[in-house]
């Protein structure tokens, strides 16, 4: 029954992932809490599924013509983007290894709630992307998504829920464009970090093969859906709010 929950898990994971971020809040709570993983090895092994997640999100999107339908001047950005925030992953996945998770998840409690507050002010901005606007200043871009990148090194979880924060509001993304630079950087990044955890002996392979399934499955098919539905985006905000409550409610609730 444990491993059938993994599984499902894993599926509403990959689905949540690839439409709007923190899956990973649910992976991570069934690999500690239901299989009882060490926390290092929770976050090796978890991973894996973010891997197969990001693989199947990527083909899915490259088949309905979300990357090579953009400008050379998007797709410059984007490049730029995606690199700048794999170089901060490398070393987040290194602090990872050499620092306890249990300072940065209480700094990130806090954060989810500022992110909450800039999500529903103003719900249009999310939905709308402004004409005319100049494409983001390096001075802006290499900070920015390098502390993203370190971040999603780091610990993974809500990556997604920032990123698309940044691409949205800052970098001025449509909400699913956004989601297909997401998809694209963290299945880079994961590919560099599976091989670290796995070098230091850090992940459980049956566990991680059974939820990369399912996160493989839901990624993909998510990323059909998100790619061609035309109020994909309006459901991508709407679930991105509600995936920002509920892990507001699952980090408090100890505390309360």
């Amino acid at each position: 029954m444990d491993y059938l929950i993994a599984f499902l898990g894993a599926l509403l994971a990959g689905a949540i992932n690839t439409l709007s971020g923190n899956g990973s809040a649910i992976t991570l709570t069934i690999l500690m809490e239901l299989l009882g993983l060490p926390a290092d090895v929770a976050n090796g092994t978890n991973r894996v599924g973010v891997l197969a997640n990001g693989i199947g999100g990527t083909v899915a999107f490259s088949r309905a013509g979300r990357f090579s339908g953009q400008s050379a001047a998007k797709k410059q950005e984007m490049w730029q983007v995606i690199i700048i925030t794999c170089l901060g992953a490398v070393l987040g996945i290194y602090l990872s290894l050499i620092i306890s998770n249990a300072a940065y998840k209480a700094f990130f409690r806090y954060l989810l709630v500022v992110m909450l507050v800039v999500i529903l002010v103003k719900p249009k901005r999310w939905l709308v992307v402004p004409a005319g606007k100049p494409p983001l200043s390096l001075w802006i871009t290499v900070p920015l998504f390098f502390l993203l990148g370190v971040y999603g090194g780091f610990i993974q979880m809500g990556m997604g829920v920032f990123f698309l924060a940044v691409m949205v509001l800052i970098a001025h993304y449509e909400i699913i464009q956004a989601n297909v630079v997401k998809v694209l950087v963290v299945t880079i990044y994961t590919v560099l970090a599976v091989a670290i955890f796995a070098w230091q002996d850090l992940i459980d392979w049956r566990i991680g093969a059974l939820m990369a399934v399912g996160q493989l499955i839901g990624g993909y098919l998510t990323a059909r859906f998100a790619a061609n539905h035309p109020k994909a985006g309006i459901y991508a905000y709407r679930l991105l709010v509600v995936v920002i409550i509920g892990a507001i409610l699952k980090a408090f609730w100890p505390v309360g």
